[in-house]
């Protein structure tokens, strides 16, 4: 699983009744000069980019059987990520811009449409868009700033998911399944998946529907209470394309996409403050109530693309609902008020449950011209709606869960909190290139994006914070640019610089004597040079890319005297690195892969309010890498396959403030498939963390009313799994 680089990921030699997909990868394992994307918003040669873009395809995704980006991120050169213990709950940054604010700095696009919020008071940083990877043809990743196309919240990157097409030309039912184990576990997980491509009327209109549920097992025990495996939860995808095409110039996409997560708790382990260590023992937590989690997300779009003859038009409208409610033990936090103020005596138990709704509609105007010509260009508009609202509700039991008794009940409402919020954001874009010889072109893109925004905090409820509502309103312009030289050192080998600029959106704070009325955007210039190469016949691919990013006005969260909570400006950061994509192919049938990534991203001076001059950004390790192996084999009427992976992340930093509890050390984890595949059938099998590794991919320090640390909570990456998938194609 080699993410990054352009070879064909299916097996090079399919037999004369071979499925009509594997005939197709056997031709183009043969030419690995042929796998395209989309990242400049129009079809192009990977190899010919020139920005570096990484793409995950759906055999890798289903070779490794992927369920959430966490699965596939760590072969990824330049991606760091975090996870706060279940699906969707996935932080995401790209050579280094770390998820310090509340704002999103990585974009992501399910194909032409933007999902999630460009708000601040959305969580975006700490719940990016994590699809369970069925009917997706391939991942697009993007590293740098993609401000001229994709605008607000991509500073960093983008994280696009391309969907399947329907085929107009085959009728085809997919259906599937498969179970898996977790060490430590006493349950089993199960998934089952379904998949239809209808043609429905010859060469003009088409249908294709999906349908996939994974069961995730449990492996995480709870002290508290002696229950076992208590993190299992549920994943849901369903999709339906309609694709028409009523002559040979008009296309339209109608799809509608649903996936929900259901959690019951989070893979969380309790750490011990002082030794680090299991405090419980090995895959236990401490909590008193569950941490349950839910997400439901709702896409509508329709995509028209109309050739003009004389340039190409594009029409995408998109429509989210996005419903995300979470429940956090807060009872170390806030349980001492029980018997710390209230008297009684034992501290009590407090859930917090926050909810996060998201109606977001979108609508994008493009006119791109045709390719062939020295002069290549693309204009376009951008309009997007947002209404969010934040709920948090504070309460507090006494120790068994029942009701504060008597006069005390008052005091069983902590606090209820609202944060209605809207975003409406207009922009236009421009980019062109112009080929000056054969060998030397010049790429160069601007945008300029207006938005307005509304906000309130109201207090509706409990007793530590006064009630009433605070609003706030802001508006900002943001112009953002690129410039993208590249030179042809030869037919194989493409040498590229690019000076690129990026944002994410400031927005309102609450209206205070003591508080900014509004926090500006934060932003950043990334310089990168790269090298795109082939060599060896096409066997042997080397990409590496250089990148110095200066980010300033960094967001970061505070509070008044008075505990009113809300967002600044502080200062600056730099991040700094390198990154090597190899892949090698010495046989017909064998591929190796190699990525490699060197990043030093650290604050550059004092950040206000985190005053933490020097210190690395968190959960970005400054080395990391992968090694890749797939090896492609005939078995009479079958193909045959085994591959592996090994993927090395090193040692980060944890939470900016406190560095010292929340250091992670390095992990090494191997992974390892095989399949076989006829006309019909498939048969994989899996073994995730073979050498069933501990590691932990998140920590955070949890401290009682008193300030005192209790322990450390960390999420560790999935235990050795197993599983074996049948699928069957008519």
């Amino acid at each position: 699983m080699s993410a990054g680089a352009a070879f064909a990921q299916q097996s090079p030699a399919a037999p004369a009744d071979a499925a009509p997909q594997a005939t197709q990868a056997a031709t183009e394992a043969t030419n690995l000069d042929t796998v395209t994307v989309t990242a400049n918003k129009r079809v192009e040669n990977v190899r010919k980019v020139a920005s570096a873009v990484s793409v995950v395809s759906a055999e890798q995704l289903e070779n490794s059987h992927a369920t959430q980006f966490t699965d596939y991120a760590a072969y990824i050169p330049g991606l760091q990520f975090t996870s706060a213990g279940t699906p969707g709950k996935t932080g995401i940054a790209l050579r280094g811009i770390a998820p310090i604010s509340s704002g999103t700095t990585i974009g992501t696009y399910v194909d032409e449409i933007q999902v999630g919020s460009s708000s601040l008071y959305q969580q975006a940083t700490l719940y990016q868009l994590d699809l369970l990877p069925y009917d997706i043809q391939r991942v697009e990743i993007l590293r740098g700033p993609q401000g001229t196309l994709y605008g607000a919240g991509s500073m960093g990157g983008l994280v696009k998911y391309v969907t399947r097409d329907p085929d107009l030309t085959r009728t085809e039912f997919e259906v599937g399944g498969g179970a898996s184990s977790v060490s430590g576990s006493g349950d089993t997980g199960w998934d089952a998946r379904f998949g239809a491509n209808i043609p429905l009327s010859a060469d003009r209109l088409g249908m294709r529907v999906s349908y996939a549920r994974n069961e995730l097992p449990g492996f995480i025990d709870n002290a508290f209470d002696g229950r076992k495996d208590i993190n299992g939860g549920t994943q849901q995808s369903g999709r339906a394309t309609l694709l028409w095409q009523p002559n040979d110039d008009v296309t339209l996409h109608l799809t509608a996409l649903g996936q929900t997560i259901d959690s019951r708790n989070n893979a969380m382990v309790a750490l011990d403050p002082a030794t680090q260590r299991p405090q419980y023992g090995d895959l236990t937590n401490f909590v008193r109530t569950p941490e349950t989690f839910s997400k439901e997300i709702g896409i509508l779009a329709a995509t028209l693309d109309w050739n003009l003859g004389w340039a190409d038009f594009t029409s995408a409208t998109g429509y989210t609902d996005v419903s995300t409610d979470q429940l956090t033990d807060a009872s170390t936090q806030y349980g001492q008020f029980a018997n710390l103020v209230l008297g009684l005596p034992a501290p009590g138990i407090a859930p917090f449950d926050a909810t996060l709704n998201l109606h977001k509609f979108s609508q994008e105007f493009r006119l791109t011209s045709k390719a062939g010509t020295p002069f290549q260009w693309q204009v376009g508009a951008y309009y997007t709606k947002e209404e969010g609202t934040q709920g948090q509700t504070l309460t507090l039991q006494q120790d068994d869960g029942s009701a504060l008794p008597g006069a005390l009940a008052p005091f069983g409402t902590l606090a209820i909190l609202g944060l209605p919020s809207t975003y409406k954001e207009t922009a236009v874009f421009g980019n062109a290139s112009y080929q000056f010889t054969d060998r030397f072109n010049v790429g160069v893109g601007v945008r300029y994006a207006s938005n307005d925004q509304d906000f309130s905090q109201q207090v509706t409820g409990g007793v530590l914070l006064p009630l009433g509502a605070t609003p706030g309103t802001s508006s900002e312009d943001i112009f953002t640019w690129h410039v993208a030289p590249s030179f042809k050192l030869s037919d194989d080998a493409l040498l590229y610089a690019r000076i690129a600029t990026g944002y994410e959106p400031g927005g309102p704070n609450v209206a205070s004597p003591d508080v900014p009325p509004q926090v500006n955007s934060s932003t950043l210039t990334s310089y990168e040079l790269g090298l795109k190469s082939q060599f060896a016949e096409h066997r042997v691919l080397f990409d590496i890319a250089a990148f110095d990013i200066d980010w300033q006005d960094i967001q970061v969260g505070t509070a008044t005297s008075s505990n009113l909570q809300y967002i600044t400006n502080g200062g600056k950061a730099k991040s700094q690195g390198v990154e090597v994509t190899t892949a090698f192919k010495p046989t017909d049938n064998l591929r190796l892969g190699v990525n490699g990534t060197w990043t030093d991203a650290k604050l550059s001076d004092e950040v206000t309010p985190l005053n933490a001059p020097g210190n690395q950004l968190p959960y970005i390790p400054k080395f990391s890498s992968s090694v890749t192996a797939d090896y492609f084999f005939p078995l009479g009427s079958w193909n045959g396959h085994v591959g592996g992976g090994y993927r090395w992340v090193g040692e980060r930093e944890g939470d900016i403030q406190n560095q010292a509890q929340t250091h992670l050390d390095s992990y090494g984890a191997f992974d390892l498939n095989a399949d076989v595949a006829n006309l019909n059938w498939t048969i994989r099998a899996y073994l995730k963390n073979a050498t069933d590794e501990r590691a932990y991919l998140n920590k955070s320090d949890i401290n009682n009313l008193l300030g005192q640390t209790d322990r450390i909570s960390a999420v560790p990456i999935q235990p050795r799994t197993f599983g074996v998938e049948v699928d069957y194609r008519f």
